[in-house]
């Protein structure tokens, strides 16, 4: 968005790949480091500290964004549907349907005048048709072949749209569909990715490049490199393409009140999915009290904000 404001399409897409670019390729060569770990004879029970200082990141994530979000009743109460709902069920649609309702329920129980006045726009449509166009077709594509790079693809796009407010977001969504329904990696290998991005330059999506990798480690090297850059493509790709229709008319959407207001019951709900993501992984690790210490010692010290969060991951290690 700044390159775009400064230089327009070209230089914003060149901005996001010298910001994102660096963490991609970190993260895809660190899916290999299980199978390292395994050729040295060195235990991977070595990074078991990983996950529940990650988990530590996500229940922080959860009460950063909640503070900004949560500012009266309704807000609350969807911080809780949001958490709840996600709690008991986790298949795949529930995470959108879930943040659209947050945005409505506002919407409907807004007493503000004149949400929806007209304002005179004039969208650059084909950055908009581009995106639905890939949208429904690398969805149709996925249902016909059977092809892991194009289901990586399509799922890591849909990641990237189905989610507002941040990289955290994405986690209950990625971590119910990569590790629960389709078991590409366990829980604790699932963290020690997150929790590893923590400590790095970049952008909280380039764990995706190690997600998507990881999926792929029975496929060889090649694909599972691939692999894990088709899925970074695939979960920045949205927001870039939405950038580009949303800039040019961002000063007259601001006028209308109702897209404001739905913004804040889809965040409120967001940091519920956040909250309930952390008790869901957490879970998968284990509350062994080893854990529980290094989650709690995590959660201190990122709210003392005193240690950067790279040392954290140090200490973990």
């Amino acid at each position: 968005a700044i390159g775009h404001k400064i230089g327009g399409p070209f230089l914003a897409l060149l901005t996001m790949l010298v910001w994102a670019l660096p963490a991609i390729l970190f993260m895809t060569l660190l899916s290999f480091l299980y199978v390292g770990l395994e050729r040295l004879n060195l235990d991977v029970n070595g990074l078991r500290f990983i996950a529940p200082m990650a988990v530590g990141f996500i229940f922080v994530a959860a009460l950063r964004i909640g503070r900004k979000v949560v500012k009266d009743k309704i807000t609350f109460a969807l911080f809780m549907f949001g958490a709840f709902v996600t709690l008991f069920y986790r298949v795949a649609w529930i995470f959108p349907v879930v943040l659209l309702i947050g945005g409505l329920v506002t919407v409907i129980l807004n007493k503000e005048p004149d949400l929806w006045k007209k304002v005179k726009i004039n969208p650059p449509w084909a950055f908009l048709s581009i995106f639905i166009g890939i949208a429904l077709s690398t969805l149709l594509l996925d249902l016909i072949f059977s092809n892991h790079l194009l289901y990586v693809f399509d799922h890591f796009f849909r990641y990237g749209y189905l989610v507002i407010g941040g990289g955290q977001v994405v986690i209950p969504y990625m971590f119910t569909d990569l590790v629960e329904i389709n078991q590409y990696m366990t829980s604790n290998e699932f963290l020690t990715g997150f929790g590893i991005v923590q400590g790095i330059p970049g952008p909280m999506f380039s764990f995706s490049a190690y997600a998507g990798a990881m999926s792929a480690r029975h496929l060889g090297v090649v694909l599972q490199v691939l692999s894990g850059l088709i899925a970074a493509i695939g979960i920045f790709l949205p927001g870039t393409l939405l950038i580009f229709f949303v800039y040019p008319i961002f000063e007259q959407l601001k006028q209308i009140k109702g897209i404001k207001i739905s913004l804040s019951g889809i965040t409120a709900t967001a940091a519920g999915l956040i909250f309930t993501a952390g008790i869901i992984v957490m879970r998968g690790s284990g509350f062994s009290v080893e854990n529980l210490i290094v989650l709690i010692l995590t959660v201190g010290l990122l709210l003392t904000k005193k240690i950067p969060a790279p040392i954290i991951v140090l200490i973990a290690l």
